[in-house]
């Protein structure tokens, strides 16, 4: 039946090692068209400033779902029964040509939202939220953010470019993607320089900014509620750079920074989130050449799975 959800395969009757790769274990499809959630990977890291690697996420991302099953232990959210979620494999992109890619990732994303589904992304580094973006938020109804980063990514240029992974929100901002005043970042630490810019702007914009040393006094539940605060009513998107995470969870990434939010603190932070009008997410900058393990990669699943909840069980409501 063309109604009937689309339930994680394997989990129950074969081997999970034997099933080919995808995302949480969703079934494949060709395209978006059908499904209320597309799963899907932007394997594009040429934003990236310095240790890069992250084109290879979305593929280990794949690999390590292979533990995902079909629902929440701690939520009882089972987003395979409420929604039709599939895997619709990777957006184009084009490693000779920047500007080329971002368009690419664009058109891709806008085709999942003209055929009415919610995107979940796995990137790739932080410049993928922007054609995510771009592709499925229309500037008349921006959306609050959900910002999990060690750094604010609102830098305007480096190196005299304006689209990398340090400047993603800046854009989003400027093109009223994003409405600042309901954009809250979690997580913000590390070293940095006696003026900082990006920090700046951010603060004159309005954005609500927690660093680690706010969030260890608050705790995740009252971090949760702050956030719940910040982004109100509206839609919502959930963007969450590993390296918001601490290393120790999540060492497989280009811009690690000590000190930081741990799985557990990810978690509860997550489930704090639910009855917020959440619309769309992404796992980003997991690089697999700096973990070989896949230790990075499987936790980022993990909490991609958190987010799919979120949206499935907002999806479901409506």
């Amino acid at each position: 039946m063309a109604n009937e959800p689309l339930k994680p395969v394997g989990v129950e009757t074969i081997a999970p090692f034997t099933y080919p790769d995808s995302l949480l274990r969703a079934q494949r499809r060709t395209g978006p068209e059908g499904l209320d959630i597309a799963l899907f990977g932007l394997p594009y890291d040429g934003g990236t400033i310095a240790r890069d690697g992250a084109r290879h996420g979305p593929g280990q991302m794949r690999q390590m779902s292979i533990n995902i099953r079909g629902t929440n232990m701690a939520t009882g959210i089972s987003p395979f029964a409420a929604c039709r979620i599939a895997d619709i494999g990777d957006g184009p992109v084009n490693s000779f040509d920047h500007v080329a890619s971002v368009d690419m990732m664009t058109a891709f994303c806008a085709e999942i939202a003209a055929a009415g589904a919610w995107p979940l992304a796995a990137g790739g580094d932080h410049l993928i939220t922007l054609p995510v973006l771009r592709g499925t938020v229309d500037p008349a109804n921006p959306v609050g953010l959900v910002h999990f980063d060690a750094h604010p990514d609102t830098h305007d240029a480096i190196f005299g470019t304006k689209l990398n992974h340090a400047t993603p929100f800046r854009r989003a901002i400027e093109e009223g993607l994003v409405d600042p005043k309901r954009h809250v970042m979690i997580g913000l630490r590390g070293t940095t320089r006696e003026t900082d810019a990006a920090l700046d702007w951010a603060h004159d914009q309005g954005i609500t900014m927690i660093d680690i040393d706010e969030f260890y006094e608050l705790g995740p539940k009252a971090t949760a509620a702050k956030a719940r605060a910040v982004v109100g009513d509206g839609p919502v998107y959930v963007t969450l750079d590993v390296d918001g995470v601490d290393p120790a969870d999540m060492p497989g990434t280009g811009s690690p920074e000590p000190g930081g939010l741990r799985m557990r603190d990810m978690q509860v932070i997550l489930r704090g989130l639910r009855g917020l009008d959440i619309v769309g997410g992404d796992v980003n900058e997991v690089s697999p050449p700096l973990d070989p393990t896949g230790y990075t990669a499987f936790n980022a699943v993990h909490l991609m799975f958190e987010i799919l909840c979120l949206m499935a069980e907002n999806r479901a409501s409506r």
